[in-house]
């Protein structure tokens, strides 16, 4: 028995097209465990920021840094869909009369206008087709911000391109060269607060959600070589409406930290002791009917998704259940 078996009146049986009010919202620590560059698009833009408040009732205003929505699911959606490409569970693109060719370059992909609309990355985190036909992402997520001000959290590093003789100087021409360049990058162990709501998702579509999540390491620019992060699940609340922002929990988080929140690099086991109070004392203000999955639960939960990855059986079982959920057109 399954501890998401305890909350069937918070999920759906099957995929439904109509809007059910059922929402689990997962509480996120993301740490970096490298440094790592969060920006727009392209090179040589500084870091993506914010001004905001420091807390609730510190007014002080300070810059933050952020990770945009995008960045963070366009992540965790690529992990899923490496595992449905190896269980060839990623399928062909319909044309506007439905026909589906089967050829190498209609294949699903992102960002290529070719979802196939029928496979679980299209269904749970949506598509959109110019020529029709579109699923609304069932995961809602917002900007994640740094608990830490910007100018504690990133520093600036220089870097340049050698040549083959480890110098600065063309061994050909001799000319020096001009690739320097500075880039601005966030700190090692830099903590950032995220939720995640999945909105109208069955069981096996949550286990899904939580694995990539969890499974993802490397987030931002040259993630190659940069982009180490740990996501750490921290609490999930089930509900039948949206909770608090991640800037409100964040800043909840820092007030509730004090004269430790201006400490860099953050006690992390302190902050997550923070975040637990800061969720409480935030649900507390919302006008809903709201069950938390208790601790003891959660990590039981997290286990079951373990041993199930464990296995390509088990994950090849659960990609194709929840596949089956959905209308093969």
């Amino acid at each position: 028995m399954s501890i998401l078996d305890h909350y069937t009146d918070f999920m759906v049986n099957q995929y439904e097209n109509f809007p059910q009010s059922r929402y689990l919202t997962l509480i996120i620590s993301r740490k970096a465990e490298s440094e790592m560059i969060f920006r727009t698009e392209g090179s040589g833009e500084g870091l993506a920021r914010d001004s905001v408040h420091a807390g609730i009732n510190n007014r002080e205003v300070i810059s933050r840094v952020t990770i945009s929505k995008r960045k963070q699911t366009a992540v965790e959606r690529r992990t899923g869909r490496e595992l449905l490409r190896q269980h060839n569970l990623l399928f062909y693109a319909a044309d506007s009369r439905g026909n589906r060719a089967e050829t190498e370059d209609n294949i699903c992909a992102l960002n290529r206008n070719k979802p196939c609309g029928i496979c679980a990355d299209c269904m749970v985190y949506g598509y959109a087709v110019g020529g029709g036909g579109a699923q609304k992402s069932r995961v809602i997520t917002d900007d994640a911000f740094s608990v830490l001000s910007y100018q504690t959290v990133t520093a600036k590093r220089t870097f340049n391109a050698l040549y083959d003789n480890s110098t600065m100087r063309d061994p050909v021409s001799g000319d020096a060269s001009a690739s320097i360049q500075e880039d601005e990058y966030v700190k090692p162990e830099t903590l950032f607060i995220d939720m995640q709501t999945l909105k109208d998702l069955t069981a096996h579509e949550i286990r899904y959600v939580i694995a990539n999540v969890l499974r993802s390491r490397r987030y931002g620019a040259i993630s190659s070589r940069l982009g180490k992060m740990r996501n750490t699940l921290v609490g999930a609340i089930f509900s039948d409406c949206e909770l608090f922002s991640n800037l409100e929990l964040t800043q909840r988080v820092y007030d509730r930290l004090g004269s430790n929140g201006q400490q860099f690099p953050l006690d992390d086991k302190q902050v997550v002791t923070e975040i637990t109070g800061a969720v409480e004392d935030l649900s507390h203000e919302v006008i809903g009917n709201l069950q938390p999955i208790a601790d003891t639960e959660l990590t039981e939960l997290i286990s079951e998704i373990q041993q199930t990855f464990a296995s390509p059986t088990e994950v090849k079982g659960l990609l194709e259940s929840i596949t089956a959920l959905y209308p093969q057109g």
